[in-house]
C-alpha cells in the first residue's frame, strides 16, 4: 500500500504543471529605482494601463491580447497568484505585460509619476470585511488621492466589487473628488462571458455563488 501511494503521489507530481519565471515579465521591486519610466520599461510609447490585484492574470492576459498597442502593468501581493500571473502571461507570448509583486499603494506613492496612467482597473479588491479593517481598504480618500495624481486628464478608473458596503464607500469617496471626476459607462472588458462583467476568476466565483456584481468607472476632467 505505501509502495502505491508512493508512485500515486509521483503521478501527481508529474502532472502538476511547473509554474515558470519568465524575466521578461516579472519586475523586481529590489530593481526599480525611484519614478518608474514607462518608456523605458516597456520599451516603447503607448497607453499605460495599471490592474491593480491581478490574480492569476485573467483579465490582463485577454486585455493585452485585445490591445497589442498598449502597455500593461499587472501588480499582485499574493504570491502564488502573482506566480500564476508570470507564468500565464509569459507562456502566451504577451510582450506588452509586466507584472510586478509589491504593496500597490505603496508602489502608487513612491514609484508611479505624475500623469503618467492611461487605466486603472481594480478588480474585487479585498473588501476588509470586519469594520476595524476597513482602513485597510485600497480605495479610500488616500490612495484615491495617488491614483488620481497618477492619471492623465481623461485617464479611467473602472472598478468592480461584490461587496456592497465596500461599493458605497467607493462611491463615497469617488464623490469626494466631485469636478475632478466624471462617472462614465463601464466597459467590458475582452475576457468578459455573457452574464460577467469583467471575467476573472474571482467574478466566476462569486456568480456561482449568486453574489452581486457592482462596477463603476470614472474619467479625470
Amino acid at each position: 500500500m505505501i509502495v502505491i501511494a508512493c508512485v500515486f503521489f509521483d503521478l501527481i507530481l508529474l502532472m502538476a504543471r511547473i509554474l515558470k519565471d519568465y524575466p521578461g515579465v516579472s519586475l523586481k521591486p529590489e530593481n526599480l529605482d525611484g519614478r518608474i519610466d514607462f518608456v523605458r520599461l516597456f520599451g516603447r510609447v503607448g497607453p499605460v494601463h495599471i490592474e491593480i490585484g491581478a490574480g492569476k492574470g485573467t483579465f490582463v492576459v485577454h486585455q493585452a491580447k485585445v490591445q497589442p498597442d498598449d502597455n500593461f502593468l499587472a501588480i499582485e501581493w499574493a504570491g502564488r497568484y502573482y506566480r500564476h500571473a508570470v507564468d500565464r502571461i509569459g507562456r502566451w507570448g504577451l510582450t506588452n505585460v509586466r507584472v510586478l509583486r509589491t504593496d500597490a499603494a505603496v508602489f502608487l506613492a513612491d514609484s508611479v509619476p505624475e500623469a503618467s496612467v492611461d487605466f486603472f482597473h481594480i478588480y474585487f479588491p479585498d473588501p476588509w470585511h470586519k469594520r476595524r479593517h476597513n482602513k485597510r481598504r485600497l480605495i479610500c480618500p488616500a490612495n484615491l488621492q495617488n491614483i488620481m495624481r497618477c492619471l492623465k486628464t481623461g485617464g479611467q478608473l473602472r472598478i468592480a466589487t461584490d461587496h456592497a458596503d465596500y461599493f458605497e464607500s467607493i462611491k463615497t469617496a469617488l464623490a469626494g473628488r466631485k469636478g475632478e471626476l466624471e462617472e462614465i459607462d463601464f466597459i467590458r472588458p475582452a475576457g468578459a462571458q455573457e452574464g460577467e462583467y469583467v471575467g476573472t476568476n474571482f467574478e466566476r466565483k462569486y456568480i456561482k455563488d449568486r453574489r452581486a456584481i457592482y462596477t463603476i468607472a470614472v474619467r479625470k476632467t
